[in-house]
């Protein structure tokens, strides 16, 4: 972890340790949940075969340990996570399930004999679709970006696959060290923390409305006075001239992809003619960051907000470590050391931590 000295001087002394193998256990009696869109789903009591088409459940289900009980692996988990390969190297041998709009494959579907789905409640008709065609538990979770419905999401996929403990386990950590960067962050003294435009999803003008990780850091994110272009989206389009009118003093590009894929760069924001006035540019305070796709990696959320709270302070957490805090982290979601290390080399995000 950080050290006690840096940016996080609050973390408990036994956090690092917190992670402990849970014993495993399947709970037999059927289980009723609330998911995302407000049903109840009572899922049976053993779920052995799942097939998951949100990618956020899918690496819930690998940090509670029962990666085994997937059996399908969704489009955008094959083709485009560039960090799930490593946290789950057996997802390589799992069937292709949906297609590039996240549409279930029916076909394969039955094939597979799924105990549960998991779908997204982004979208509410497909779940119901799901449902009726498939005719058993579909059941929509996701975060849709807010912490509290991740810790949520967390403790109810414990209860689904039996694992109460792990599910613990996890959000305790989670829930302190997220406190721990709070705190590091109030620590500085800054009454106010940065103004922060976001640009993401491979568009200068495509920007998240709500955007946690930065309030937890300490900065403001200047779209949150918006609303989503599409309900169950955190997403808005704004022009050149918002951006402007705003004037954002840190501007955050989504930086989750190789460099080779990145539609839109730091060098580009800093070149672009149209942003020359913007605080942001003028002081060089553009950054990568890595963004939520299809919501969050558990673990990959607590490393960009320990990153953050360091971004907004320059100067303040000289002893602060990117790699080294993430592989830390990371270990104690997955068990396996390195993966973040593996995430920057692809990302070349070893890079990014700021002087």
């Amino acid at each position: 972890m950080i050290p006690a000295k840096s940016i996080l001087p609050f973390v408990l002394p036994a956090l690092a340790a917190m992670i402990a193998p849970a014993a495993v256990g399947q709970s037999r009696s059927p289980v009723t949940i609330v998911d995302s869109l407000g049903r109840e789903i009572v899922v049976p009591g053993r779920v052995e075969r799942i097939i998951s088409l949100e990618p956020e459940v899918t690496r819930i289900i690998v940090a509670l340990g029962e990666g085994k009980r997937l059996v399908g692996i969704d489009f955008f988990l094959r083709h485009h996570d560039r960090l799930f390969p490593f946290v789950f190297p057996p997802s390589e041998r799992l069937p292709v399930v949906s297609n590039q709009g996240q549409d279930l494959n029916y076909e394969e579907a039955i094939r597979l004999q799924p105990d549960i789905i998991f779908s997204s409640p982004s979208e509410f008709r497909m779940t119901e679709a799901i449902e009726k065609k498939m005719r058993l538990p579909v059941a929509a979770l996701a975060s849709m970006g807010k912490f509290r419905d991740l810790v949520t999401e967390i403790e109810t996929l414990g209860r689904i696959l039996g694992r109460e403990d792990r599910a613990a386990e996890l959000t305790t950590y989670f829930k302190e060290y997220m406190e721990a960067v709070r705190r590091a962050a109030a620590a500085t003294g800054v009454d106010t923390g940065p103004t922060v435009y976001l640009s993401f999803w491979g568009s200068l003008l495509r920007t998240p409305v709500s955007y946690e990780p930065v309030e937890a850091a300490g900065g403001k994110n200047i779209a949150s006075c918006l609303l989503p272009s599409y309900l169950g989206t955190a997403g808005a389009t704004v022009s050149a001239e918002q951006v402007l009118l705003w004037d954002p003093e840190v501007i955050l590009v989504q930086g989750n992809y190789p460099p080779a894929e990145r539609q839109v760069t730091v060098e580009s924001i800093l070149r672009d003619p149209r942003l020359a006035s913007v605080r942001a540019v003028r002081t060089g305070r553009v950054h990568y960051t890595f963004g939520f796709w299809y919501w969050w990696d558990p673990a990959l959320v607590l490393v960009e907000t320990a990153y953050l709270a360091r971004l907004f302070n320059p100067g303040r957490f000289p002893d602060f470590d990117l790699v080294r805090e993430g592989d830390e982290i990371f270990k104690e979601f997955y068990g396996t050391e390195g993966l973040f290390s593996a995430l920057c080399r692809v990302l070349e995000c070893h890079e990014w931590n700021p002087e």
